[in-house]
């Protein structure tokens, strides 16, 4: 056997790895964990709607906040960690190997899990120091929000760059709300497996959670184009300020209400992928 078929098996047996049980289970703990916290912003965000808890952040660091209040509280909060790094890993092979599909290899798909991988990482290392005691959770997300489209806006041209990134938020929103519509998460999906009342409750979730996560992130856009037209950086919004603008239209808190039940929708979709998604 020459030295390239060797390189060639080496390929293949790295790959059957990074697609093996670990990587399936790092990624069914992954999905599960980014429900957990999903359902637990959506549930705060209710509260807020209904007068309840206004104190608390609907945001990352408020949902790690009311696990810890919880008995075996720190536990949990590790589990879910351990679960986001899950996530980070699987990720990451999708860059090294490809992700499932017909154009799981193409530059696209890598680059894209590359932003997921490097996105999950960050969240699973706040997650982990707020286990540890020694972090808050990535900070309130409002306050984050704004303390970057400050120092982006002082730099040259920084209003064209919030504005662009702002504007590719939304777009991004739009395009995760259209396709969670269309149902193309179907494809990623062992629906073989599932009994029609099964599909039809997945659907429920994710036509319904992915619309309201599309819509959460195209407002967040919609804030930070603002900021950058009227260069004030207060007017950028985390996560928590977002979702408490819903509440501000003429719907007032029955659209942050509606917004937060599809939250909560994306949380059980998330476990509904961690079962069924194709790995």
């Amino acid at each position: 056997m020459n030295a390239s078929a060797l390189a060639r098996n080496g390929r293949m047996e790295a790959e059957r790895a990074a697609r093996g049980s670990v990587t399936r289970g790092a990624a069914r703990a992954g999905l599960a964990a980014r429900g957990v916290i999903y359902l637990l912003v959506g549930a705060l965000a209710l509260q807020i709607a209904f007068g309840e808890n206004k104190k608390r952040q609907a945001d990352r660091q408020g949902a790690l906040a009311e696990i810890a209040d919880r008995p075996f509280g720190s536990v949990l909060l590790w589990a879910l960690g351990i679960g986001l790094v899950g996530m980070a890993l699987w990720r990451l092979s999708e860059v090294v190997f490809g992700s499932v599909g017909p154009d799981g290899r193409k530059a696209k798909k890598r680059l894209l899990a590359l932003a997921r991988c490097a996105f999950y990482s960050f969240v699973a290392y706040s997650v982990l120091a707020f286990a540890a005691g020694s972090g808050d959770g990535g900070g309130s997300s409002d306050k984050q929000s704004r303390d970057v489209t400050a120092r982006v806006l002082e730099l040259p041209g920084g209003r064209w760059i919030v504005g662009a990134v702002g504007a590719g938020i939304v777009v991004a929103g739009l395009w995760i709300g259209g396709r969670a519509v269309l149902r193309k998460y179907r494809k990623k999906l062992r629906l073989e497996q599932m009994s029609a009342r099964t599909r039809r409750l997945v659907d429920v979730t994710g036509v319904g959670g992915g619309a309201a996560r599309g819509l959460v992130f195209a407002a967040a856009g919609t804030f930070a184009v603002r900021a950058a037209v009227d260069y004030e950086p207060d007017k950028a919004k985390g996560l928590d300020d977002t979702l408490r603008s819903f509440a501000e239209t003429p719907a007032g808190p029955w659209l942050l209400a509606c917004v937060a039940a599809g939250l909560v929708l994306f949380g059980l979709f998330s476990f509904a992928m961690a079962r069924w998604r194709k790995v």
